[in-house]
C-alpha cells in the first residue's frame, strides 16, 4: 500500500547522472531551485486566496444557500497546500540526490587547485 502511495505522488522521474557538470549545469540547476521555490509560494499564495473566499462565503448572511462554496474553498485550500509542499521537499530531494555529490566533490577540488 505504501509503494502505491508513493508512486502515486511522485511527480519527478528517476534520473542517472553518469557525467561531470559543467558550469552551465550548474546555473541550470540553480534556476531549477529558484523555480521550485517560486512554484511553492505561489501555491501558498493560491492557497491563502481561496482561505480568503472561503471566508467570505462562510461569512455571506444573506446567501445561507452557497455555504458549501465556503468550505469547499477552504477544504482546496488545504489540498493544495499541501500538495504545493510535497512537490516542492520531492524535487529538492531529487535535485539534491541527483547533483549534490558531484558540486562537493567540484567545490573540494576547486579549493585544492587554488
Amino acid at each position: 500500500m505504501k509503494k502505491i502511495i508513493k508512486q502515486l505522488v511522485k511527480f519527478t522521474g528517476d534520473y542517472v547522472n553518469k557525467e561531470e557538470i559543467i558550469l552551465r549545469d550548474h546555473l541550470a540547476i540553480e534556476r531549477t531551485k529558484l523555480a521550485n521555490e517560486r512554484t511553492l509560494l505561489t501555491y501558498i499564495r493560491t492557497s491563502i486566496y481561496l482561505v480568503l473566499g472561503g471566508m467570505a462565503f462562510l461569512g455571506m448572511q444573506d446567501f445561507e444557500e452557497i455555504r458549501y462554496m465556503g468550505h469547499l474553498s477552504l477544504s482546496l485550500s488545504f489540498i493544495l497546500l499541501v500538495i504545493g509542499i510535497v512537490r516542492f521537499i520531492q524535487l529538492k530531494r531529487h535535485i539534491k540526490a541527483m547533483y549534490e555529490p558531484i558540486l562537493a566533490k567540484e567545490i573540494k577540488e576547486a579549493t585544492e587547485n587554488k
